[in-house]
């Protein structure tokens, strides 16, 4: 049997060669011969039909599987790419590691209204929360919400996970489903949002979300800024109804200079640097490798995307 043919682009790092001869494949021009494309240009929806991945998939009808380059698969879904006849796989879960700690650091700098503070100019008032013995709500289930739940395990905190099914998550007190949202929210100290953005999930978090949370509780986004609807949010930052937001993805992103969210009150906005380019660079690359391994052998993928869900 010959060893299947493997494109990259655009741009692929120099490793790429390397890793295709080693798994025992063939690195070959975009073109009939392209059985597996690695993905490494860009995942916005803008452009990527004609001239980005679009543009790919039609110069290589042959291709049976796709790797793409992010945890997050919406740019490439709503760009209509996803096709049912390629086996995509996704960065999801290679990432957790440094997302999940960027997401405990928002959490605890807004227990402590450390944003406040590091812009005072005088002494101010005592002020702050434990995350010891917190509630803490997640929505998601996937690498970052579990390696978050693993960070948690110090603090005795109380978790539960809101996710599609009820199955259980480990280190979860309970798992419930999304109809149970509301609930949930108005027993959470915390809530962090870890959820894929889709169709269905997209401003899960509006304006009957935000009031039903817990009086001064904490809001943490590190997954899409889509899934929190952000007037609803300005609205119930200025009512001090939510104690704060910590937000590493915001909606519209970039947050153009000069949007009321850079001044709205109790607010810290990171420019969706969970995970820098230096952080994730041989956490895809780990991902890639292993996913040629396998598609060479014939093993089942690694992050694999349902394509149906959207994630």
């Amino acid at each position: 049997m010959d060893a299947p043919g493997i494109t990259a682009a655009p741009q692929a790092p120099a490793w790429v060669p390397d890793a295709v001869e080693a798994a025992g494949a063939r690195l070959v021009p975009l073109g009939a011969e392209t059985e597996g494309l690695l993905w490494f240009g860009g995942y916005d929806a803008a452009g990527l039909q004609d001239s980005g991945l679009g543009g790919a998939l039609a110069s290589a009808p042959g291709v049976r599987w796709g790797q793409l380059p992010s945890s997050g698969v919406d740019g490439f879904a709503s760009a209509g790419l996803l096709r049912e006849t390629v086996t995509w796989t996704s960065a999801k879960g290679a990432f957790a590691r440094p997302v999940a700690e960027h997401a405990l650091a928002l959490t605890l700098a807004s227990l402590r209204h450390l944003p406040e503070r590091a812009r005072a100019r005088s002494w101010g008032r005592p002020a702050g929360a434990t995350l010891f013995g917190a509630r803490v709500l997640v929505l998601g289930a996937g690498g970052i919400a579990r390696t978050y739940l693993d960070l948690l395990t110090p603090f005795g905190t109380h978790d539960v996970v809101v996710r599609r099914r009820p199955e259980p998550v480990p280190g979860a007190a309970r798992t419930v489903t999304s109809d149970h949202l509301l609930a949930e929210l108005a027993e959470a100290d915390v809530v962090m949002v870890a959820a894929a953005l889709t169709a269905e999930t997209r401003a899960i978090l509006g304006a009957a979300e935000l009031a039903a949370m817990k009086p001064g509780a904490v809001l943490v986004n590190i997954a899409r800024g889509g899934l929190v609807d952000t007037d609803a949010l300005l609205d119930a930052l200025a009512s001090g109804h939510l104690g704060a937001a910590a937000l590493d993805v915001t909606d519209p992103e970039p947050l153009p200079d000069g949007h009321p969210l850079w001044d709205a009150p109790r607010v810290l906005i990171t420019p969706h640097t969970a995970d820098t380019a230096e952080m994730i660079a041989p956490l895809l690359r780990g991902r890639v490798e292993e996913n040629l391994r396998r598609f060479v052998s014939g093993r089942e993928l690694v992050g694999v995307v349902d394509t149906a869900a959207g994630y």
